[in-house]
């Protein structure tokens, strides 16, 4: 159930070992389906839509038979609903196991639509536990009964089992298929259970959990170093200490101990200390690409726009932070009522405000950025923030230093106003340090209070710049040109 498995007698398969070598087309198809970047080519998307709008199964199967699993998964983000569903069918169960768990989710959903439930059900039996749970959830709740009913009382038991943890812990990323042995045998006894039990074993493992009667690990063995060690060693001399995943976890805090003790797999443990399942590294990839993208979209206020995503879909989740950006806005640009009489005896005030306002911005977000990437890889706590927002100040200070004294001779040059220019300077360098303290500050003040710092922090930087930068060139200009 690996999702690099090959399976010779299926319509989407590779050919693997031993098998007889496929007809030459299939051989030049392989080669124009990925370029150099390992993209899919134009081209032969174009060969498939072609295919699919025929009805020519016999030439979709070719093609389809050209690809891994994971290109057929991304092929089907290149082409319509219903070119989809002819693809679809002509995949059986044990190709669709290893095509489900890679597609895109929206685009999952809709394919989980069209699949009848018994064909759905062999299919999940063909997967590894964690991805299996992945697809189940994205079910309709009568979809999802049907689907758990027409499968065998064990693989529908882990499933529900998995389901019942909280989403995005360690539970429901853990597969339930781990290999583990009792701490009073040796590496001859446990060699010898692989031969005669590989088929209960994970397609992809990595450590032997040594555990005690109770089913609690008491430590772990490398693959690599169990197979280096004398028959006769006891498990108990080689084995070394764990790192344990509670199945409470949550899989951002996962990822961060993968990433800072360099692992690739880990236990998971119930509360009571028992084996539950494994978290491997493959499953940390998908986890901290997923947390990653949603960091970057939280940003800029926007959720992920899929291949599919529909114009209102998009819309509604644009305007809410729109909205939002236009009441503070609309709070930042009453201060140039307050100043309109400045504005009308110095009109060159109304050309230079947006200079400042846009340079705050910029220094506001960059601040901003380094600090939600911070808190998100524990790079930056209570311990050393204090340094950090110094180290921040400091830096908005210099720049606006600097940009103060190129901009002011520009606006010097060209207006011929030294007063002018000093009221400029004097602006971009108020402006850029509050840039950089609120760009700083508003996610950690937003963290500590429970909330998460990439989702609401741009809006607050936005807003803080704007308002200084409109406050302090006007503000500034009313002591020293008025």
């Amino acid at each position: 159930m690996s999702r690099d498995a090959e399976h010779p007698d299926l319509d989407v398969a590779l050919p693997t070992e031993g098998q007889v070598a496929p007809h030459p087309q299939t051989i030049d198809l392989e080669d124009m389906a990925l370029g150099d970047d390992y993209a899919l080519n134009p081209d032969f998307v174009a060969m498939v839509v072609d295919a699919a709008d025929r009805g020519d199964a016999e030439r979709l199967r070719e093609l389809l038979a050209a690809l891994h699993p994971a290109d057929v998964a991304d092929l089907m983000g290149f082409l319509s609903a219903g070119d989809r569903e002819e693809v679809l069918a002509h995949l059986d169960p044990e190709a669709l196991a290893d095509i489900l768990s890679e597609l895109d989710p929206e685009i999952r959903e809709e394919l989980l639509e069209l699949l009848p439930p018994e064909i759905l059900a062999k299919a999940l039996g063909e997967m590894e536990s964690d991805d299996a749970v992945d697809v189940v959830e994205d079910l309709e709740d009568d979809m999802r009964v049907q689907v758990l009913a027409a499968m065998p009382e064990g693989e529908r038991t882990a499933i529900e089992t998995s389901l019942a943890y909280e989403e995005e812990t360690a539970g429901r990323l853990m597969q339930r298929e781990v290999v583990w042995a009792p701490q009073f045998w040796n590496v001859g006894q446990t060699i010898d259970r692989f031969l005669t039990d590989s088929e209960d074993m994970p397609e992809l493992f990595f450590d032997i959990y040594v555990v005690d009667p109770s089913h609690k690990p008491v430590g772990g063995i490398p693959l690599s170093h169990l197979l280096r060690a004398p028959r006769e060693t006891p498990l108990a001399q080689i084995m070394e200490p764990l790192t344990e995943i509670p199945v409470e976890m949550d899989q951002e805090e996962v990822a961060y101990i993968f990433n800072k003790y360099h692992l690739i797999s880990a236990p998971v443990i119930e509360p009571g200390g028992r084996l539950v399942g494994q978290i491997t590294v493959d499953d940390i990839v998908g986890v901290i690409q997923e947390e990653s993208e949603a960091d970057i979209l939280a940003l800029a206020g926007v959720s992920d726009a899929g291949r599919d995503a529909g114009v209102f879909g998009i819309v509604r989740s644009r305007l809410p932070w729109l909205i939002l950006n236009l009441v503070t806005e609309t709070v930042a640009v009453s201060v140039i009522g307050v100043f309109q009489d400045a504005i009308a005896k110095v009109i060159a005030l109304a050309v230079l405000m947006p200079i400042v306002s846009s340079l705050g911005g910029n220094a506001g977000t960059q601040a901003l950025t380094v600090a939600v990437r911070a808190l998100s890889s524990r790079e930056l706590n209570s311990a050393n923030a204090r340094r950090i927002v110094i180290r921040e100040l400091v830096v908005g200070l210099f720049n606006g230093l600097a940009l103060a004294l190129v901009m002011g001779l520009a606006v010097y040059a060209f207006y011929h106003d030294d007063r002018l220019a000093w009221t400029m300077g004097l602006a971009i360098i108020a402006n850029l340090f509050v840039a950089s303290l609120a760009g700083i500050l508003a996610p950690i003040v937003l963290e500590r209070f429970g909330r998460d710092p990439a989702v609401s922090s741009s809006v607050l930087v936005t807003f803080a710049t704007d308002f200084m930068g409109f406050l302090a060139l006007l503000g500034i200009a009313s002591l020293i040109l008025l």
